[in-house]
C-alpha cells in the first residue's frame, strides 16, 4: 500500500496541472457514477491527508475522496488519452494543453460532504507532512497504549500516512526494540520518531522514493552496491531480511507483525528491558 508521501506528491502532480483548468471526467469503468456531476467544471484544488486524497471543484460543495488501498494506482500522459486501456474507474483530462489523470483499481473514489471528510479526518492521526499536524495527539495515544511500538507506527489513527517502511526505518535509525509496549516509549523517543518521519517524508515527495540511511552508510561512502528493489530508495532494513545489517553485518530479521512484515536488527533494536514492568 502506497505511503503518505505518496499521495501528497499525486496532490502536487494534480495541483500542477490543473489548476483554474477546466475539466472532463468520466468513469469508463463505470464503477463512479458522481463523475458525471464533477465533469465540465473548474478544478478548485487536491490535498492530502495521510492515505487519503480529497479533490475539490468549483460550485460543488462535496469533494471526491480517493483511497488506492493496495491495488490503487494513478496514471498522467501529457496527451490525449485513448478511449479506453483497462479498468479506469476515473478519468480526468484537459484539452489545452492535453494531459489526462486515469485512477485505477482504488479502494476508496468516492464523492464526499464536507461533513463526511471531516469524519474522515478527525479519525486519522497527525500527518507528518502537514504543515497543521499536532502530533501531541499521537503521543496521548502511544504513552497510553500496551501494543507493540511498531503496530502503533503504523496505526493510522496515531501516524496518519506512515506505513511499513517509515516505521521500521524510523525505529531501526533510533536504536528502538520494535516489540517494546507504546507505554514504555520515553518522551524523547516519541520526538525522535516524530522529527524523523517529518524529517524523511518530504524527501520521499520530492524524489518519489524513499531513502533512510545517513551519509556514512550511503553505496557512495561505504563503496557498497546501490540496493535494487521496486521500492527503490537506500534503506536499513526493509526488504533486507536476511542480508547484512549496514551497521553491524548481523542478518537482519524479519516477522509477521500485525499483519505486516516487520524488520530490525537485533544487535542495533536490542530487546529493551522495559518489555516487561518491574514492581
Amino acid at each position: 500500500m502506497p505511503e503518505g508521501h505518496v499521495l501528497h506528491r499525486i496532490s502536487h502532480t494534480l495541483n500542477a496541472h490543473l489548476t483554474g483548468q477546466v475539466v472532463r471526467s468520466s468513469s469508463p469503468q463505470g464503477k463512479f457514477a458522481a463523475a458525471e456531476d464533477v465533469d465540465g467544471r473548474e478544478f478548485a484544488g487536491a490535498e492530502a491527508y495521510g492515505k487519503h486524497l480529497f479533490v475539490g471543484f468549483a460550485g460543488l460543495e462535496e469533494r471526491v475522496n480517493i483511497h488506492l488501498g493496495l491495488l490503487g494506482k494513478f496514471f498522467f500522459t501529457d496527451h490525449h488519452a485513448p478511449e479506453e486501456i483497462g479498468a479506469i474507474r476515473w478519468r480526468l483530462s484537459t484539452e489545452q494543453p492535453p494531459w489526462t489523470m486515469d485512477l485505477r483499481g482504488p479502494n476508496v473514489c468516492e464523492l464526499k460532504s464536507p461533513t463526511q471528510v471531516a469524519a474522515i479526518t478527525a479519525a486519522l492521526g497527525p500527518d507528518p507532512l502537514r504543515a497543521d499536524a499536532d502530533p501531541e495527539r499521537a503521543w496521548e495515544r502511544i504513552h497510553r497504549s500496551g501494543s507493540p511500538i511498531a503496530s502503533l507506527c503504523m496505526d493510522q489513527k496515531i501516524f496518519a500516512g506512515v506505513g511499513n517502511i517509515y516505521r521500521a526505518e524510523a525505529l531501526y535509525r533510533h536504536g528502538i526494540d520494535p516489540f517494546m509496549a507504546g507505554k514504555f516509549l520515553r518522551r524523547h523517543e516519541f520526538e525522535a520518531l516524530w522529527d524523523d518521519f517529518v524529517e524523511l517524508m518530504p524527501l520521499g515527495v520530492r524524489d518519489g522514493r524513499i531513502d533512510t540511511v545517513y551519509p556514512e552508510h550511503s553505496p557512495e561512502a561505504t563503496g557498497r552496491a546501490p540496493r535494487v528493489d521496486a521500492h527503490g530508495g537506500q534503506v536499513y532494513v526493509y526488504r533486507r531480511a536476511e542480508q547484512p545489517c549496514l551497521v553491524c553485518g548481523r542478518p537482519v530479521s524479519t516477522q509477521v507483525l500485525s499483519g505486516r512484515n516487520l524488520f530490525w536488527c537485533r544487535t542495533c533494536q536490542p530487546r529493551s528491558r522495559r518489555r516487561t514492568v518491574r514492581g
